[in-house]
């Protein structure tokens, strides 16, 4: 059985959802665990809570937009532990309308900023000590929508393809370096991310329609089963890799369904 224990482990977006189970998870497997967001009150929380159970947790403010704020997390966990065994880029972001109602600012800028650029800058951040070490894993929170360009996410669709491509192509570039790199791809969860990215009547009926009940500690448990199995890449639930394979093998059918969806919708909201 692959052991955790003792390694590090940073990762962003850590004060709820996905971020805040698998810190708890990563404790209990007996990892020193770096909490980083910009809700600090929140981190501050989340770290007593992880110490008062007997794990070891610390909390690093930082708004992944803000490069000194990267490289003061990166380095503020280096002068405490010396390494960082492996990096759970997990922040993220969404937004579910119709493009034309996406505001330019949030909806587009900030949201690439985080979903993409805010990733790669954490990563390349880190990258350098693991390079030096020749080992570490990077675990990436993608999505689906990653995997799947639909109607509603278009902006959230186009930052999640380019995460999906940087860590494509950064695994085959550190693989011979002793560094390992993982995408997960979840469904839609009940997390507090869910809240935040609005929506419509379209999307209430696909939700409706889907009536996914994966739970956020499911996620995180399996995020922790990638850091002690490592693999290129996983897609939560097991059937959503049936929807990925159908588009890819039939991408006019699935045009046609997305036409249908959008044609009925579009203008009914």
């Amino acid at each position: 059985m692959p052991k955790l224990k003792d390694k590090v482990v940073l990762i962003t977006g850590a004060s709820s959802g996905f971020g805040e189970d698998a810190a708890f998870l990563f404790a209990k497997e007996g990892c020193k665990v770096v909490l980083a967001a910009r809700r600090i009150d929140r981190l501050q929380e989340l770290a007593a809570k992880i110490q008062a159970e007997g794990g070891e947790a610390m909390a690093v403010p930082v708004d992944i937009l803000n490069r000194d704020d990267i490289e003061n997390m990166v380095q503020t966990t280096l002068d405490l532990y010396g390494k960082i065994d492996i990096l759970f880029n997990n922040a993220g972001i969404g937004r579910v309308a119709w493009f034309e109602d996406h505001t330019p600012e949030r909806d587009i800028d900030v949201l690439i900023q985080v979903n993409l650029t805010g990733l790669m800058q954490v990563t390349r951040s880190v990258l350098p000590h693991m390079i030096a070490r020749r080992k570490g894993h990077i675990i990436n929170m993608i999505s689906v929508a990653g995997l799947i360009s639909a109607p509603l996410i278009t902006s959230y669709s186009a930052s999640k393809a380019g995460a999906r491509a940087f860590t494509d192509a950064l695994r085959r570039e550190v693989v011979p370096l002793g560094i390992k790199v993982s995408g997960v791809y979840p469904g839609p969860a009940a997390t507090e991310f869910g809240q935040h990215i609005g929506g419509n009547q379209a999307y209430a009926s696909v939700k409706s329609l889907l009536n996914v009940r994966m739970s956020s500690k499911y996620v995180a448990r399996r995020v922790v089963g990638v850091a002690k199995w490592p693999r290129r890449s996983l897609i939560l639930p097991w059937w959503f890799r049936l929807i990925t394979t159908f588009e890819t093998l039939f991408p006019v059918i699935f045009d046609w369904i997305a036409y249908i969806f959008s044609k009925i919708n579009h203008k009914s909201d």
